[in-house]
């Protein structure tokens, strides 16, 4: 993998992550195409994370929670909470405002880190805009979680928040073209060279029925394990539902709309099951170290 950064930067900068301290867990939400729900899956993720009770409906431990929109091109997550920023990462990269000046508190216990159209993609960035990015990530040492929802589809952009997180979901639905789809970006991912054993799990999302998720994970899965030698755990589903597109509509999270339907349940399940799978490195590591030797190129 190709250095990202000067050794001048580096050696300042990687002074700096030994002083962190910080233990945020960071996953990265992609998938293989555009439509299959993507977005939509990470808020709702992000705030039933934040807001988990217990079966006596208790709070567990707060959890700071940030999600951060890093689809650069077609930015959206303000857009289905109804929330128009008055800053985005436009402004950190450019060295405008610093990262915690754009963090935006919601009414749903997450905080938002608004993207922005028209942005180049992370490898295009200079140098400078680089150092600006990162000097603006060790101010969200706060986060217990950083929740990334990347663009859709194969590119540099995706590679890169899958290399700096300790686990990455990949959403897709029981289509054929999302299924084949699925399945590229996760050949992009495994075959990238700043990524080792990269920790990938599946969400089939808009399905009919828990048999039709189970066939698609189940091809999904053996093919990755047979041509590209890569273990895929399976998550569950989101089953397809009318609350759903209400939900976007009114720009409701269909969790806070409908907490009872099938798919907050489904949801509710998925978080639980992410929260009871410790992920690779994560005790080992901080994850916004991880982050920084990757821009560093120390990976």
């Amino acid at each position: 993998m190709s250095v990202l950064l000067g050794p001048d930067q580096a050696e300042g900068l990687k002074r700096i992550v030994e002083q962190s301290q910080s233990r945020t867990r960071i996953i990265t939400i992609t998938s293989g195409k555009g439509g299959v729900g993507k977005s939509n899956f990470a808020l709702n993720f992000a705030i039933t994370l934040a807001n988990l009770r217990d079966n006596n409906n208790n709070m567990y431990t707060p959890k700071r929670v940030v999600i951060m929109d890093a689809d650069l091109g077609l930015a959206n997550i303000n857009v289905l909470i109804g929330l128009i920023p008055k800053a985005n990462l436009y402004h950190v990269i450019k060295g405008q405002k610093k990262l915690q000046d754009i963090v935006t508190p919601t009414s749903y216990g997450i905080d938002l880190i608004a993207g922005a159209s028209g942005l180049s993609q992370l490898a295009n960035m200079d140098e400078n805009d680089r150092i600006n990015l990162i000097k603006g990530i060790l101010d969200l040492n706060y986060a217990d979680y950083l929740i990334i929802d990347t663009a859709a589809g194969v590119s540099t952009n995706v590679t890169q928040f899958a290399a700096i997180a300790h686990e990455t979901i990949i959403i897709t639905t029981p289509e054929p073209t999302s299924i084949t789809d699925a399945y590229g970006v996760i050949k992009s991912i495994s075959l990238d060279h700043g990524i080792s054993n990269p920790n990938l799990k599946l969400v089939v999302n808009k399905s009919h029925s828990q048999a039709e998720a189970e066939k698609v994970a189940s091809k999904i899965i053996a093919i990755s394990q047979q041509f590209l030698n890569v273990q895929i755990t399976p998550l569950g589903f989101i089953p397809d539902s009318p609350i759903i597109p209400s939900a976007v509509r009114k720009q409701i999270p269909f969790t806070i709309l409908s907490p009872t339907s099938p798919p907050a349940q489904s949801m509710e399940q998925i978080t639980r099951k992410i929260l009871n799978v410790s992920p690779k490195e994560f005790q080992a590591e901080s994850g916004w170290k991880k982050f920084l030797d990757y821009l560093i190129g120390e990976k």
